[in-house]
């Protein structure tokens, strides 16, 4: 008897521990074949924020099955001769992270592409243009400085690295410094588009839309710019004030609320990344009320036929 007992108990430990081990797993649960969920093919992630972002992409897809984790679909296929996961960010800094940094936990992801709308910021830049930065920085890192005799001022012991927006003082952040011990830190406010992917977006020819479905057309037809710099934070800019602060602290081309988020955990895994964004509008720098509402389709899928035709030149000698 007490050897029987003592075996129940054995087994109802081993279940628990099991449970315990199995945790993380039971969290993914596949609409297709199991096994595309646990294959270790090396994929290129394919993010966008939104749906409006990501239909255009996501039809010219072959899906082999989709991994939910977490209650965000992750779909696996092939793009345009690319074995890819394509997911939603979701809007936002902490979002993108928490997306990406999963989507690399649970898949072999070798390479990074994002692709979007964004506000302009460039004066000579226009709505439905496309625009691939060389670098994305996290521009709302910032210290809110006190008021001292009507002057705000940073406190002694840090150094401004840029102008300031009134009591706003942007800062670097700290990132994981890879070649050093564990838990180093370094501070960063630029992170780096993939050079190799640069320098492919840079040979690109792609007609863009000038027109919506409604027949309300752009003054100026639109053109893709690869250069330049994006900027990444927590608000939505629809401000021309503040818009002309960021283009003249960071010659920023386009702001927006995911890149640079996504670029720091590319940064913290060593993988490569770039990202395509189109004008939606002119983070309030335009003459009327913001113009999203009416172009930001346009600019969605502008910005996905540039990377649809990034992926087809990238597929073609690698």
């Amino acid at each position: 008897m007490f050897r029987e007992k003592s075996l129940i108990v054995v087994s109802v430990l081993l279940i628990i521990l099991l449970a315990a081990a199995l945790a993380p797993v039971s969290a993914v649960f596949a609409q297709g074949p199991v096994d595309v969920c646990l294959n270790s093919t090396p994929r290129i992630a394919v993010i966008s924020a939104f749906n409006a972002e990501f239909e255009l992409l996501l039809s010219e897809a072959e899906i082999e099955g989709i991994c939910v984790i977490g209650n965000v679909s992750y779909h696996i296929g092939t793009l345009r001769g690319n074995d890819v996961i394509m997911f939603l960010s979701g809007v936002s800094m902490v979002n993108a992270t928490m997306t990406t940094e999963r989507a690399i936990n649970y898949f072999n992801v070798e390479r990074i592409v994002f692709s979007g709308i964004a506000g302009g910021v460039n004066p000579d830049l226009h709505i439905g243009d496309v625009v691939v930065p060389i670098q994305y920085g996290e521009y709302l890192e910032s210290y809110f400085a006190r008021e001292v005799n009507g002057v705000f001022t940073p406190p002694p012991y840090w150094t401004p690295e840029f102008p300031n927006y009134g009591m706003i003082f942007p800062s670097s952040v700290g990132v994981i410094d890879l070649a050093a011990e564990p838990d180093s830190y370094l501070d960063q406010f630029w992170f780096p588009a993939d050079a190799e992917m640069f320098a492919v977006a840079q040979r690109l020819i792609v007609d863009l839309e000038q027109c919506t479905p409604e027949q309300v057309c752009l003054t100026q037809a639109p053109v893709l710019v690869v250069g330049g710099n994006g900027v990444s934070g927590q608000s939505f800019v629809d401000n021309a004030e503040f818009r002309t602060y960021v283009w003249d602290t960071f010659g920023a081309n386009v702001l927006e609320m995911e890149t640079a988020a996504v670029a720091h955990v590319a940064q913290s895994h060593a993988i490569p990344y770039l990202a395509f964004r189109s004008l939606s509008d002119l983070a309030g720098g335009g003459p009327g009320e913001n113009e999203i509402r009416t172009f930001f389709q346009l600019a969605a899928d502008n910005s996905a036929r540039v990377l649809l035709t990034f992926l087809e030149e990238w597929a073609k000698t690698h």
